[in-house]
């Protein structure tokens, strides 16, 4: 018995869904986020290196001498800055996010949120990883909505 041929619209269908994903999967690949370090940050590239791994992205990096300007004129509150600024699809990554959940962050898009932050320079964040030693930190999401605590790491 033969198998029935699909249609012709079907198969114009399918190739139109192949063209699709593929086109969405070179913008995907062809997408660069910029951070903004001062040139004397050591950390911050090997947190670049974390998120072009985990997200395979182009990271360009931007030097900058002033970076309270950078994070001034982005909208960091200064009690969650830490030593890097991202830009992100219009978000701010500000210091050692994990690379996981800036891809949540890219696929909820919640309303009211400008960006996520992990303070300071917690040992075991990406790019400040020491052996086994870790501390316990937050990634905060903040915005318009307020501030919360987006995710949570031992």
């Amino acid at each position: 018995m033969q198998k029935p041929h699909p249609h012709p619209s079907q198969r114009l269908f399918g190739a139109g869904l192949l063209a699709l994903l593929a086109a969405c999967s070179s913008a995907a690949q062809a997408a660069s986020y910029t951070m903004f370090r001062d040139p004397s940050c050591g950390c911050c590239e090997q947190w670049a290196e974390h998120v072009r791994h985990g997200i395979d992205v182009e990271v360009i990096v931007h030097d900058s001498s002033d970076m309270r300007a950078v994070k001034d004129a982005r909208g960091v509150p200064a009690n969650l800055r830490s030593c890097h600024t991202m830009i992100v699809e219009g978000y701010v990554i500000e210091g050692h996010v994990p690379a996981a959940d800036i891809v949540r962050l890219l696929a909820e898009r919640p309303e009211g949120v400008a960006g996520l932050a992990v303070p300071g320079m917690p040992i075991g964040s990406p790019g400040m990883e020491m052996g086994e030693r870790t501390q316990p930190f937050q990634v905060i999401a903040f915005g318009e909505a307020g501030r919360s605590v987006y995710n949570s790491y031992n």
